[in-house]
């Protein structure tokens, strides 16, 4: 894996920090556990709450952005997000048919362990635009998981963030489930979108070990799978 990627494993997920000579940036912030590990990893390597530039939200689930109003106050950073996610940041998003479960999850998640604190988003993103972090980070917009799902593409590595698109496990590679997925119809473009761009390496944010070329190989095998599932009408994918 590139210099300066460090995994940030919490419970119901991972976050990232990404370090170099400018400082560092959070890709996301999780859910429980984290904020330790963030001050452990900051300190490991001889740097401060200061050094952290940016908090970068790929989508505003819960287990994404439960710690983002601690990120925010610990280390003073702007939050950089598609707007169309402050709504998850806020707990207002308006959920509605299967997705009404998400809702009651991250509902329970707030009341009992107390995360999830409102937060705004300082900037605005869309797709394309260039974020001057880590050598270079571009937006990639993957709706489907959330109206404002987002990707960040490293072409200094060639390596995609590819947030909740797809969680990828030894065991298990899959998009995300029905009750998670605000835009369904709109995951298979996201995925082609993913294919198209190519990288080298991929970083979800669900995984077992921090492997891009792992994670790029299960990439093109769940695309192989859906294709497949494509010419056997009602084979789940």
């Amino acid at each position: 894996m590139p210099p300066g990627l460090f995994a940030i494993r919490g419970v119901m997920g991972m976050c990232h920090l990404l370090v170099d000579g400018a400082g560092a940036i959070l890709i996301d912030t999780g859910l429980i556990g984290e904020p330790w590990e963030i001050r452990w990893q900051l300190r490991r390597l001889g740097l401060g709450a200061d050094a952290v530039k940016a908090i970068v939200l790929t989508h505003g689930h819960l287990d994404h952005a439960g710690n983002l109003a601690w990120a925010k106050a610990w280390t003073g950073a702007p939050i950089y997000a598609h707007p169309l996610e402050q709504a998850h940041i806020d707990g207002t998003y308006p959920y509605a048919g299967i997705t009404r479960w998400c809702d009651r999850l991250e509902r329970t998640g707030r009341l009992l362990l107390r995360v999830g604190q409102p937060a705004p988003i300082d900037v605005s993103i869309a797709d394309g635009d260039e974020l001057p972090f880590w050598g270079g980070l571009r937006v990639v917009h993957l709706p489907g998981h959330t109206v404002g799902h987002c990707g960040f593409y490293s072409a200094r590595h060639d390596l995609l963030f590819s947030g909740d698109l797809f969680a990828s496990y030894f065991f298990n590679v899959h998009v995300p489930p029905a009750i998670l997925n605000d835009a369904p119809e709109q995951i298979p473009g996201s995925l082609e979108r993913a294919r198209r761009l190519n990288p080298r390496l991929i970083v979800p944010q669900h995984y077992d070990v921090l492997d891009g070329a792992q994670h790029r190989r299960r990439f093109d095998r769940l695309l192989e799978r859906r294709a497949r599932s494509l010419q056997t009408p009602g084979k789940p994918v």
